[in-house]
């Protein structure tokens, strides 16, 4: 699976919360990579807030520590611009 870029507000929030939730549940990097079958280096990499991850290794790592990923609409003319050139881009 591909890598994608977050933005780095969230990066850094998803960062804060990961350390935190890790140090909640008393686990090493290496204790959470080893439950999340990723590498230390990645969990290094997500609590240090890099702006690009795998999406496959990055919901291993949240579910391992009981968290989840959720995707909201921002606002209704966000909703309508993506509808909007959804229509446009049909032939």
């Amino acid at each position: 699976m591909k890598g994608f870029v977050i933005k780095p507000s969230f990066s850094i929030q998803l960062a804060a919360e990961v350390r935190a939730r890790r140090r909640v549940l008393r686990l090493t990097q290496q204790d959470l990579a080893q439950l999340a079958g990723v590498s230390e280096r990645f969990v290094r990499f997500v609590e240090q807030g890099k702006p690009s991850v795998q999406l496959d290794s990055l919901l291993a790592l949240l579910d391992t520590l009981g968290l989840e990923l959720q995707l909201a609409t921002r606002s209704s003319a966000a909703r309508h611009g993506a509808a909007a050139g959804s229509r446009e881009a049909r032939p």
